[in-house]
């Protein structure tokens, strides 16, 4: 089903191209037109979950779409910043980060499937990993100093903020599923 929530989560899947041509775009201002993408992106992840449910909008085709585009276009973003900053102090967050995301988008879909998806819903560190994730991302893609600002090292410390965030959700979602792994194992 084809609602305004939807509509903004695989706007977050065509956004991926831009940001990437726009990431290696040449000239002094692409990497801020690339962070307004990122922007747009995260702006557009917000939106369509307030808006299916503000809306009683949520759909099948959205609870898969929305953390599917998520997790394509925050991957993508730190593939990006990998190649641009092919350092052992931002693959180390970025690994972790992948981790939890496949490990617990396996969970999810493995609880799914044995009708106790409710055991793993989103939680409020998930949501501040997300906000501490994003804006990281930003500030990595955006990576030259802003009015003084060293952007890009706060940007790294933001990324370890989230990965202990992410490291500490998914302890928190595999503790809850521990009971029912366990049963159904």
């Amino acid at each position: 089903m084809l609602n305004l929530p939807n509509l903004l989560s695989l706007l977050r899947v065509l956004l991926i191209p831009v940001l990437v041509a726009l990431y290696f775009a040449p000239g002094p201002n692409a990497t801020i037109w690339a962070t307004m993408i990122f922007v747009l992106a995260g702006i557009t992840d917000w939106l369509d979950g307030y808006l299916a449910r503000r809306m009683n909008l949520t759909s099948p085709f959205g609870a898969f779409i929305d953390p599917v585009a998520d997790k394509l276009i925050v991957v993508v973003a730190l593939l990006l910043i990998l190649y641009k900053s092919p350092v052992w102090f931002i693959l180390l967050p970025v690994i972790v980060i992948v981790f939890r995301e496949i490990t617990i988008s396996a969970l999810r879909e493995w609880m799914a499937e044995i009708g106790a998806r409710h055991v793993v819903q989103v939680s409020s560190v998930g949501k501040w990993k997300t906000t501490f994730q994003m804006i990281a991302i930003g500030c990595l893609i955006f990576y030259k100093p802003l009015f003084g600002l060293p952007v890009f090292e706060i940007g790294v410390a933001l990324l370890y903020v989230a990965a202990l965030l992410t490291l500490t959700s998914m302890i928190t979602y595999l503790k809850a599923a521990l009971p029912v792994l366990v049963d159904k194992g």
